[in-house]
């Protein structure tokens, strides 16, 4: 009995009943079945020796293919895990899955792992590869794997079972190996060709502190040896920009144990934090936002109203005020509401702006917690626009904007665009959503802007349009974002009188440009690797006189140059030779370095340097202010060559 095939190019092909998926990719090309991992039978992944019984779509999976890639690294999972009970018969297995650049394994041991242990993991990995297992799938009773797995000790395995409510399991093997797992897999292990442990981490059994403590090994794995190399080679670099390192080596900021999550930010982090909210402010009011400031302590009858008590609560600090609850809030659009409402508002006020650097705290676990990127309070760049529904479209377009403006105009950083859409836990009727999601969309076709759609991520109260920022590494970060919401007016009973005398409903819109500052922070200096563009940097030039007896000229320079509020100027008074202090400013990475000496002082000159360029030769110490002046003044993010000189041979 023949079964018809239909490939992915339309294409039908007759076979025999129980044909394998293999013998289909090697009957349109022996090539493409060297190269197949795997197969998709009808949108189901499956091992490569499924047997095709009925007719079907099929697709074959090559390890150049996203889910090729994603099943070449859970297998390389499985390799580690049979390296590592090889190694430590003692070890309990968890859980392995590919992830997002790679794959882990959870493990419980008596002792954690060391990079040595690594070292010795991966030579036993090798020999497994060399061993060219074959994967092999079968499905067992759910009872049968329970006694199987309990009378190997893997209780972990066992507890996971439990849990199932499926009759049969899927169980693999490769060699001595047995794992619980659905699959697929590679047809052998001999096909693991690029492959490495990166490190070790403690991890929760199930993300829950109250369970115990497991060891999870972090590896990566690539279809070809330059891919992986390519990979490790960005991992340094984010290694050298890691925000964490930088963030301390230029004593910006510190995260201290009486405080797990909540920054501190040091006089240098401060003056980069100035800089972003003065130029934060500016734009805002440029734009005719309207600044406002909202307490971080309101009472639970406002966050069950707003919807945040039922669908934000864990997520949420509490303190009891003469015997009654309140939050500390984890948003600031409840305040904004409060003081739309205090007045009776018109349809001539519309739309109505209100901008606020709001101070947030949300409860993260431990775990999930990453310097700056990751933490328990931050300041949000909050605003909320109220405005009339037929400002909808005009009002998202213009938010667009302004966030492109930020992100690729002053900041240099290309970004891609999600439109999230309606959560299960969702507050209100389809019907709604389906406007204020079509309203998204539409602002996004006139602007002309690609997007995809991220199913089912939107806020419990609205559709949004999620920002992730791309950085020099190729990493994505989610900061920007714009909700639509027609929810909170109606929760609120929000009104205007419009045009009519009647009272009618506004529209919100929820929206921040920075996200946190605190994390937007901690991007820029993975952007820059910590080497500031003038207008941000703690210290923007230092003068390095070359002997004491110059240093009454220094300081005459360095007032010069600070009579203007805008430059931050420093002067090293150091009884220590040039070279040194040159370089001690390299390495805080201060955009210029001014030398004066007595050919300076005689001329009324500086030597300047840059932390980049070099030697630009001499300049008067008006010319180099008004350059250095109109570098800040543009928020360039490089100096004006014209201005200052060109790099000396």
């Amino acid at each position: 009995m023949a079964v018809k095939i239909t490939l992915p190019d339309g294409s039908i092909k007759d076979y025999e009943r129980g044909v394998s998926a293999l013998e289909v990719a090697e009957s349109i090309s022996p090539r493409l079945a060297k190269a197949a991992i795997a197969v998709r039978v009808e949108g189901v992944m499956q091992d490569l020796d499924t047997e095709i019984k009925e007719d079907s779509l099929l697709q074959i999976i090559t390890v150049e293919q996203p889910e090729g890639l994603e099943i070449l690294r859970h297998s390389a999972a499985h390799i580690m895990a049979e390296a590592v009970k090889r190694l430590y018969p003692e070890a309990k297995l968890a859980i392995g899955p590919a992830i997002e650049n790679g794959f882990y394994y959870d493990f419980d041991v008596p002792d954690s792992f060391s990079p040595e242990d690594l070292g010795r993991i991966e030579d036993e990995m090798r020999r497994i590869i060399r061993e060219d297992q074959a994967f092999s799938h079968w499905e067992l009773d759910k009872e049968t794997a329970i006694r199987e797995f309990a009378a190997k000790g893997e209780e972990y395995k066992v507890e996971l079972l439990q849990d199932m409510d499926d009759e049969k399991v899927s169980i693999y093997r490769q060699g001595d190996f047995i794992d619980l797992c659905r699959g697929p897999h590679l047809p052998s292990t001999g096909r693991l060709k690029a492959f490495k442990l990166l490190n070790v981490a403690g991890a929760y059994w199930r993300g829950d502190s109250s369970r115990p403590m497991l060891q999870r090994i972090y590896g990566t794995a690539f279809a070809r040896q330059k891919d992986l190399d390519q990979y490790l080679q960005r991992l340094e670099e984010a290694a050298r920009r890691d925000h964490r390192r930088l963030g301390k080596e230029l004593d910006l900021f510190s995260l201290q144990d009486e405080g797990p999550g909540f920054p501190f930010l040091h006089p240098k982090g401060m003056v980069i934090w100035r800089a972003l909210e003065d130029f934060w402010r500016q734009e805002h009011r440029r734009r005719g936002y309207q600044e406002i400031k909202t307490p971080i302590i309101l009472s639970e009858s406002l966050w069950r109203q707003s919807g945040h008590w039922d669908h934000y609560r864990e997520n949420m600090y509490f303190t009891e005020i003469d015997n009654n609850t309140y939050a500390i809030k984890p948003m600031n659009c409840p305040g904004s509401v409060l003081l739309y409402r205090r007045r009776l508002q018109s349809y001539r006020d519309l739309p109505l702006r209100y901008c606020e650097l709001g101070l947030v705290h949300r409860h993260e676990l431990s775990g999930t917690l990453h310097g700056l990127m990751r933490v328990r309070c931050f300041h949000q760049d909050d605003a909320h626009i109220f405005m009339l529904p037929s400002q909808i479209q005009e009002e998202i377009e213009g938010v667009i904007e302004f966030i492109d403006y930020v992100y690729r105009d002053i900041f240099g950083l290309n970004y891609r665009v999600e439109l999230s859409t309606k959560p299960e836990n969702a507050m209100g009727p389809d019907e709604i959503w389906d406007v204020a999601t079509e309203a998204l969309r539409q602002a996004m076709e006139a602007k002309g802007m690609p997007y995809k759609i991220n199913e089912g991520d939107g806020a419990f109260y609205g559709p949004k349009l999620d920002f992730h920022l791309e950085d020099c590494l190729g990493r994505t970060w989610q900061c920007g974002t714009i909700q639509l919401d027609f929810m909170f007016p109606e929760r609120f009973d929000l009104t205007y009188v419009g045009e009519d005398g009647n009272e009618h409903r506004p529209v919100m819109i929820h929206r921040v440009i920075f996200g946190a500052l605190e994390r937007f922070i901690g991007i820029l200096i993975e952007e820059f690797a910590g080497a500031f563009p003038a207008w941000l940097a703690p210290i923007q030039a230092r003068i390095i006189p070359v002997g004491d007896r110059f240093l009454d000229y220094a300081k005459g320079v360095q007032n010069q140059l600070m009579a203007d509020d805008h430059l931050r100027i420093d002067l090293d008074r150091r009884d220590e030779k040039v070279g040194y202090k040159i370089r001690h400013a390299q390495l805080e990475k201060i955009p210029y370095m001014l030398i004066v000496g007595e050919k300076e002082e005689a001329a009324g000159t500086v030597s300047v340097r840059h932390r980049q360029l070099g030697d630009l030769g001499s300049l008067s110490v008006e010319a180099f202010r008004e350059a250095l002046c109109q570098e800040v003044k543009s928020m360039s993010l490089a100096p004006d060559q014209d201005k200052l000189g060109k790099p000396m041979p």
